[in-house]
């Protein structure tokens, strides 16, 4: 599922899950993502255009989870994503909520008719990697102060 502009780089992350069958659940069916190559241990998937690689981490505790204060939310740290045009975001939320995804911070819009106005939504995978997912009203305007 592609979601961005062709001469813009894509990024490449790996990620420690509990087991890949919850991986390709979470993210080949929830998400939509293509699944590429994958071996035993770990499987691509083609998330919006980026290449995220899920690795079975063997059982090895995970790291605690911590948060950050933004906006009245507790904001996961780390958490990764994908800034979305504002027509996927609305599909995206409008499939998580259907699917009835337990959300750390329900789908919502911040700075409604200010600068950097923009819509986010932040998950949980089954393996409790955290993910935001974020579309600007207005794309020029990611970086803005």
């Amino acid at each position: 599922m592609t979601d961005t502009a062709s001469e813009r780089p894509r990024f490449h992350l790996a990620i420690l899950v509990d087991d890949l069958d919850g991986a390709r659940e979470f993210y080949g069916e929830l998400l939509q993502c293509p699944e590429g190559r994958s071996t035993a241990t770990w499987v691509d998937f083609d998330l919006f255009g980026h290449q995220l690689v899920a690795h079975v981490h063997g059982g090895r505790p995970s790291a605690p989870r911590a948060s950050n204060p933004v906006d009245g939310h507790e904001v996961p740290v780390p958490h990764f994503g994908v800034l979305l045009t504002p027509p996927a975001w609305a599909r995206l939320a409008e499939r998580l909520t259907a699917a009835k995804t337990d959300f750390i911070i329900e789908p919502h819009t911040r700075f409604e008719g200010r600068v950097g106005e923009q819509s986010t939504m932040f998950l949980l995978d089954p393996s409790g990697n955290a993910l935001e997912f974020k579309s600007f009203a207005d794309d020029t305007q990611v970086f803005a102060r």
